[in-house]
């Protein structure tokens, strides 16, 4: 200890720092952009994001990296609070599993999708997985991954922002505060520390009149409305877009056009990024029909390069979804459209100034 006490530090001001920069993790700024991921050097050498500049070694542009050919979204397997609402009353939504026909159906999915990919007669395809943290979707693309080798994997993110909407806890009455009490006293569990728990008759009560008021903007007592998961969603995919643009999910020196991104969540928080990726109204919201457990919508890259949901979707299969004549408009164009490009005929303009009928305007 006396050999210790002997031997003080030097102030910090004169300590001697390895230079590096912390998110590249090279040693210098030079090598971060010699060593920038997919061969291109970037604007800023911490934050790829910023923009690309040039070649190594030249002046000449480099182009943005290809886009995935698809968006794929998989919605959690058959959970146990699917099967039994009083599941949701003992634990915590965040912790539900699924059921053997859930975790069934997740691999069934995960054979689906790659069967999908092959069809398109590339080598090089590869997925990559957003999910949502709760339990049921983590179980969901474990069973998923099965179908796909290591190889095939680019990688993975457990992604909050996707989660399932929060519907609020049983303490918001005093009759889920006694049930509570009851429960702790009756099987000695802390239930307190489990999480925010649901009172059945009460959610029964809460989600009928979230039809009366609008599924959109109903928010549940201590929890949140659809319009709160959009404001997430929304962060979420400006994420989901950077990651595109910078191609960070593209193995380093690959720039594949044969990736597949696969989302996995939530039925209302799939639709709700739905919504806000195509720029739907609250009223199509509205009349979407939630997805069954373990079934995909796909986003498929279309000609002009934008994402199209009729690329691989039938008509039929779109309006029973929910799609109105309108979004099936949209979709066609989206099918052609390239980046960047704006719909100046946008059907939802037409159909909602009704004085453009006198114009002689398709409404």
């Amino acid at each position: 200890m006396a050999a210790l006490a002997s031997t003080p530090f030097p102030p910090f001001s004169q300590r001697k720092l390895r230079t590096f920069n912390p998110v590249q993790c090279h040693g210098t700024p030079k090598e971060a952009l010699e060593m920038s991921s997919n061969g291109h050097i970037k604007i800023s050498t911490g934050f790829p994001e910023k923009g690309y500049l040039t070649r190594p070694g030249t002046s000449s542009p480099v182009p943005p990296p290809p886009r995935p050919r698809r968006i794929i979204l998989v919605r959690h397997g058959q959970s146990e609070g699917n099967v039994d609402e009083s599941v949701y009353t003992r634990v915590a939504d965040p912790k539900i599993d699924l059921t053997e026909k859930g975790k069934a159906e997740a691999e069934k999915c995960g054979w689906r999708i790659r069967e999908m990919i092959e069809k398109d007669g590339a080598d090089d395809w590869k997925v990559y997985f957003y999910v949502s943290p709760y339990k049921r979707t983590l179980e969901t693309l474990r069973h998923l991954g099965r179908a796909f080798e290591r190889s095939s994997i680019s990688g993975m993110r457990e992604e909050p922002r996707i989660r399932e909407q929060d519907f609020g806890s049983l303490l918001t009455s005093l009759h889920g505060l006694y049930t509570m009490l009851l429960c702790s006293f009756c099987f000695n569990l802390c239930v307190w520390s489990e999480g925010n728990f649901q009172d059945r008759e009460k959610m029964r009560a809460d989600k009928a009149l979230r039809l009366r008021y609008g599924r959109f903007f109903y928010r549940f007592p201590n929890g949140e409305s659809a319009a709160d998961v959009y404001d997430r969603i929304t962060g979420f995919r400006e994420t989901l877009k950077a990651d595109i643009d910078i191609g960070r999910f593209q193995p380093p020196g690959e720039r594949s056009p044969n990736m597949n991104l696969i989302i996995v969540s939530h039925g209302l928080a799939l639709r709700v990024f739905l919504m806000r990726w195509y720029k739907w109204t609250v009223e199509q919201f509205e009349g979407l029909n939630n997805m069954g457990n373990g079934n995909t919508i796909v986003m498929q890259k279309g000609y002009g390069g934008r994402y199209s949901l009729l690329m691989h979707h039938s008509e039929e299969e779109l309006r029973e979804f929910g799609l109105t004549d309108e979004m099936l408009i949209d979709q066609e164009w989206q099918k052609t459209a390239r980046i960047g490009e704006f719909n100046y005929d946008c059907p939802v303009v037409n159909s909602f100034f009704t004085h453009f009928e006198d114009e002689g305007c398709i409404t």
